[in-house]
């Protein structure tokens, strides 16, 4: 069975109320506050993160995509989990801290697309793109889609992120 694919997009913004305004407008909705609290474990190949809502529940997701510019086809696989705290001691013990990412998330739903409008911690404001791929879609198709939404949002190809959150925050890269 295939994993389930998305192909992302990720860009800094420079004026936060003007992209909230656009998405809204866009998805016809204020768009839903989400926390995250992400703890990235050391693992051999792709990523594995903890996703604490703080709410008592989270998933432990596992990724991989290619660090490159533009949009890019992820594949991932999730397991919910009702106790993130033990979950994230067992890992740490297991495999070590790579990072950890804090930030406050907006989610605004355009058609088949994620629109997350993020405030991360010590990093700033960025957007992100995740259209969720229909089964019959290619790679292409749901580039297209990303590419158009990016361009009905204003987010310019200047301000396009290549790596995660994660990457930015090992880099040292700070609020410019």
């Amino acid at each position: 069975i295939a994993m389930p694919s998305n192909v992302e997009i990720k860009a800094k913004v420079s004026d936060l109320q003007e992209f909230a305004r656009k998405a809204a407008q866009l998805s016809q909705s204020e768009g839903t506050i989400i926390r995250q609290h992400d703890t990235f474990f050391n693992c051999s190949q792709g990523r594995l993160k903890l996703r604490d809502f703080m709410n008592g529940s989270g998933q432990l997701i596992f990724y991989e995509r290619p660090d490159t510019d533009g949009p890019k086809l992820s594949r991932y696989s999730i397991s919910p989990t009702s106790d993130p705290p033990s979950l994230k001691a067992v890992l740490s013990d297991a495999l070590g801290v790579k990072g950890e990412v804090r930030k406050e998330r907006r989610l605004f739903l355009i058609g088949q697309t994620r629109v997350h409008l993020d405030t991360v911690e010590g990093l700033g404001h960025f957007m992100e793109l995740e259209v969720v791929m229909r089964p019959e879609q290619s790679v292409n198709e749901g580039q297209q889609v990303a590419v158009d939404l990016m361009e009905q949002l204003g987010v310019s190809e200047e301000n396009l992120v290549t790596g995660a959150y994660m990457d930015l925050i090992l880099k040292g890269h700070t609020e410019a």
